[in-house]
């Protein structure tokens, strides 16, 4: 089973985009391969207008496929959502999946938190392995700064991918 974990936050603006980023930067720095899912509760589209996925789209298709030597990617309209499991499943060849939102699921949760954007945590304890923070939280969570990205990734390390 490939590990995973979430990057979250209470509100947006938090930062996470950039943690997160910050994190890929480093673990490929390191050599893993990552896979990373981002959830968007509002919906999305990647597809340009007038390309010709997109065309296959509008014709009808319920799933596009475009692949070059470089990239791979698969377009499928759905029903309902996926949840985040049957995702995982459809994920191969990499050491480490990271989420950004996903918030509500049972994944371990590197929380990103700045006192001026959210008044407490999103998450509980338990949840928790790590957070991100502008501010000395009283939490018995490794906490780190937003420069401390090594020192976060030495964390994941440890806790997902070093037997």
């Amino acid at each position: 089973m490939i590990p995973v974990f979430s990057v979250v936050a209470k509100n947006s603006n938090t930062g996470k985009t950039t943690v997160l980023c910050n994190i890929i930067k480093e673990l490929k720095s390191r050599g893993y391969r990552v896979a990373t899912i981002k959830h968007d509760v509002h919906g999305f589209d990647i597809d340009q207008p007038e390309k010709d996925t997109w065309k296959h789209g509008q014709a009808g298709s319920d799933m596009v496929m475009i692949s070059s030597p470089e990239k791979f990617a698969m377009i499928e309209k759905v029903q309902v959502e996926y949840t985040l499991d049957e995702i995982l499943e459809k994920i191969n060849n990499v050491d480490i999946i990271i989420t950004e939102g996903y918030k509500r699921e049972n994944k371990p949760k590197l929380e990103v938190y700045r006192k001026e954007v959210a008044d407490e945590l999103l998450c509980k304890d338990e949840e928790l392995f790590g957070i991100v923070t502008d501010v000395e939280l009283d939490k018995d969570t490794p906490q780190f700064s937003f420069e401390q990205i090594k020192e976060v990734v030495d964390l994941i390390e440890k806790k997902f991918l070093k037997k």
